[in-house]
């Protein structure tokens, strides 16, 4: 059975491949009642998203965000849910960390020149079009170009953090990230907790920096991984949280949206987080 809730997506605001209403109406196909539009570093896609949800009143749109942290060798992302997007300084924040995205990109695709991978940068932000340009977008100019077979193989050698043409860009740490969160009244969410390399010592850190909760139905994650992080959101108090993570990159596998997802109940949990930080804001 499919789930209900599904609070990790991506639209081409970001690096996803659908539009917020492409994906809106794949959502509604798939039966999902409650979900995240999470792009990276911006809520652009929100206006449209929640346009388009229109024709489907059972459907419930969260805003959120996905932000990308830095720990010592070590990437962290963070979602944030029940965003203020429309305050018009997170507006002014996540402009300059597009700014940082699409400088970092063009200096990638510099570097993958070096290598003998020629991709045009002026291609990679037609494929990004208005989005917040990411690795994911180089990603699919390298397969074009015939470098690769699938996005996911461009990382591992070339794009990942340890890639021979990864370029580092300005990251909050995760503290950082986790108090801008609850600035603009956001429920603090660490995301694909298993991919991070010291999981267990990272997840106790920041649910003493202050997260919320954690992602633990991720649809990319086995049976036992999810065990594993449901006693650990239970053992620090987290919310259990979860998605699909969707971008319909068409990477072999890629699970749709509701392939695994979190209670309903989660949703108000999320949302009765929201109102205390709302409170103690004096919102």
């Amino acid at each position: 059975m499919s789930a209900l809730v599904d609070l990790h997506l991506h639209t081409t605001a970001s690096d996803g491949r659908l539009s917020p209403t492409e994906l809106i109406h794949l959502l509604a196909s798939q039966g999902l009642k409650q979900v995240a539009i999470s792009d990276h570093d911006t809520t652009e896609g929100l206006a449209e998203a929640f346009a388009a949800a229109e024709e489907f009143p059972d459907m419930r749109i969260i805003p959120a965000i996905e932000l990308s942290t830095d720990i010592p060798g070590d990437e962290v992302h963070m979602l944030g849910y029940f965003l203020r997007h429309e305050d018009e300084e997170l507006q002014k924040i996540l402009r300059e960390f597009r700014m940082g995205r699409l400088e970092r990109g063009r200096m990638m695709v510099e570097k993958l020149a070096t290598l003998g991978i020629n991709i045009e940068w002026e291609r990679v932000q037609e494929i990004a079009g208005e989005g917040s340009v990411g690795r994911p977008h180089i990603a699919l100019a390298m397969v074009e170009k015939g470098y690769c077979k699938e996005p996911k193989d461009a990382f591992p050698e070339y794009l990942g953090r340890n890639g021979s043409a990864y370029v580092e860009r300005s990251k909050m740490t995760p503290p950082e990230a986790v108090d801008m969160l609850i600035r603009f009244g956001a429920v603090p969410v660490l995301a694909h907790p298993a991919y991070l390399n010291d999981m267990e010592t990272t997840i106790a850190e920041l649910a003493e920096a202050g997260i919320v909760g954690l992602e633990v139905h991720y649809a990319q994650f086995s049976p036992e991984t999810v065990q594993q992080l449901a006693g650990l959101a239970d053992r620090y108090g987290l919310i259990p949280c979860g998605g699909s993570d969707y971008h319909g990159l068409g990477n072999e596998g890629e699970p749709l949206p509701g392939t695994l997802g979190p209670p309903p109940e989660t949703v108000g949990l999320l949302e009765e987080a929201a109102s205390k930080i709302a409170a103690a804001a004096g919102r």
